[in-house]
């Protein structure tokens, strides 16, 4: 099967018998890897020899190349894409170190055909994106990001692109999350247009140029994608990222079916982090209509090998780090649950941790409230020994700690925008230390979903006064505005530059071991 830019004239002198047939196209897919280049426990952590040689590991990108390769090969001479729904970047310890290098590597060597721009893409600046697609050869695109403005990505991101599929015409459209400029780092020359209105663009510019079959590769969460599938005529095919949603018929941990249909539109998404490989079957009749779908994403498991030459070179990259990956900070009598869908939604015993760890280094300065935003805990930690590594998947930022100050006023308006967006499950909902709050969803967002906060003083829970000014601690991402925390900006005598978070939580851990995970009541919902 042949996948190239542009149909060459050749390929497209075609019969006109073939060219009124059915098209079969198989759609192979990925999205949220976050760096899990190694493979990962049913936790989402780096997963480690022992548990490897039990069978108890999944994903890595070696078990990725040995999945679409066997899929290549089972469909030869068949109409095949691969294609990534964004946020490769961020997750683990080689993108720490490596800072997408290894991504483009390894997706190189997968072979993908298309990738969309995700948020973390922006992580290290325009900069980190600019080099990872100078590094890779397939096109990396987004049709709603103006890069105009932006030196280090213009003319290097494409709204989309027109792909020959033995002799058909396949069009990719993308879109990226107009908030990724409160959830990583696009700088102030990357302009974000409406989804919606973007992909109407280019699905019109695509049907100028006679492009009748067209995907749309997003990164911006399953209910947005379901709105675009409804909203936006021409697309037949939508395969999003960004929520980390499984989409599966036999899973009990699925979301919806696979492909969940929004009219004749078959949505899909495979979950994060590698475990699974999304496979959607799609027919296209003569006008490029879809006329059937269906699939199912594969679990990578241990009954898939990971293919050696790519395995080797993991270990080689993986080589420098591996020391202070396994070193032991500490140990934990049971998990510490840093699930998504519990850390971004209620208080959870990984967000206690680190909220409680960032404010036992920063008490004796007079700091008395911690905030972390969910979103910024990216993995659990599993019972018994700790590894460094493990700490470091979980925080995988670099974030650092920030000291300020702000009236209770203020932290009340912190915490009305954390709870803002609880339904879609993003990253603001605040874990706490030194407060407490209730919240309530039948409230309208930022007009007094929160109630009945109170904080710590002189041993013994008393109502916040929104006219006192209180010492908080939170990560750097957080104290300058990330993850809509604006009313943090202009916080007073604000010392962004503490030790990173991960050391903080290490040696907390260290200090209180054996660690046992718990939760208090600190966020109760009505």
């Amino acid at each position: 099967m042949s996948v190239r830019l542009l149909a060459s004239a050749a390929t497209l002198a075609l019969s006109a018998g073939v060219a009124a047939a059915d098209f079969n196209l198989t759609i192979l897919h990925t999205n949220d890897i976050h760096s899990r280049i190694e493979s990962i426990n049913k936790y989402d952590s780096t997963c480690n020899a022992e548990s490897e040689a039990e069978g108890k590991c999944f994903g890595g990108v070696a078990r990725i190349k040995t999945a679409v390769d066997a899929k290549r090969a089972e469909l030869a001479g068949k109409n095949v894409l691969v294609l990534d729904a964004g946020d490769p970047f961020q997750g683990s310890l080689f993108y720490t170190t490596y800072k997408g290098a290894a991504e483009a590597e390894f997706m190189e060597a997968i072979g993908y055909d298309v990738m969309a721009v995700g948020n973390h893409e922006f992580d290290d600046g325009p900069k980190g994106l600019a080099d990872f697609v100078d590094a890779v050869s397939f096109p990396v695109i987004s049709g709603n990001l103006d890069l105009s403005s932006e030196p280090l990505l213009k003319d290097k991101v494409s709204n989309h692109v027109v792909l020959d599929v033995n002799g058909h015409k396949v069009g990719v459209i993308s879109v990226l999350a107009t908030d990724t400029v409160e959830t990583s780092s696009p700088g102030d020359n990357v302009v974000f247009q409406d989804e919606i209105e973007s992909l109407k663009a280019d699905v019109a510019a695509l049907e100028a140029e006679g492009v009748t079959k067209i995907i749309a590769l997003t990164h911006v969460g399953l209910p947005k994608d379901l709105d675009i599938a409804a909203n936006v005529p021409g697309i037949d095919v939508v395969v999003g990222g960004h929520s980390h949603t499984l989409l599966s018929n036999t899973s009990d941990r699925a979301a919806g079916p696979y492909p969940t249909m929004v009219g004749d539109v078959p949505v899909v998404q495979a979950y994060a982090y590698s475990k699974y490989l999304g496979e959607l079957n799609v027919t296209f009749d003569a006008d490029g209509k879809v006329t059937a779908a269906s699939g199912e994403p594969m679990l990578l498991d241990a009954s898939v090998t990971p293919d050696a030459a790519i395995l080797a070179r993991v270990g080689e990259m993986g080589a420098p780090i591996e020391e202070m990956k396994q070193r032991v900070v500490a140990e934990t009598s049971d998990v510490i649950v840093g699930d998504r869908d519990v850390c971004r939604a209620k208080e959870c015993t990984i967000g206690n941790l680190v909220a409680d760890a960032m404010l036992d280094r920063v008490k004796d300065q007079g700091i008395s409230i911690a905030i972390q935003n969910g979103g910024g805990l990216r993995a659990s930690i599993d019972a018994g020994e700790v590894t460094m590594g493990e700490v470091l998947t979980v925080l995988p930022f670099q974030n650092t700690l920030s000291t300020f100050y702000v009236s209770g006023e203020t932290v009340v308006a912190a915490l009305e925008n954390g709870v803002s967006q609880v339904e879609e499950g993003k990253g603001r909902f605040p874990q706490v230390s030194g407060l407490k709050y209730t919240f309530d969803l039948a409230v309208a967002p930022n007009e007094g979903r929160v109630s009945d906060v109170m904080v710590m003083e002189g041993g013994a829970w008393v109502a916040i006064d929104p006219a006192k000014t209180y010492g908080l601690v939170s990560n750097n991402y957080v104290r300058n505005g990330g993850d809509g925390y604006k009313m943090f900006r202009d916080a007073d005598n604000a010392y962004d530059y503490g030790p990173d978070l991960a050391d903080v939580t290490a040696e907390f851990l260290a200090k209180n071991a054996p660690y046992t995970p718990y939760v208090d009541g600190r966020i109760t919902q009505k």
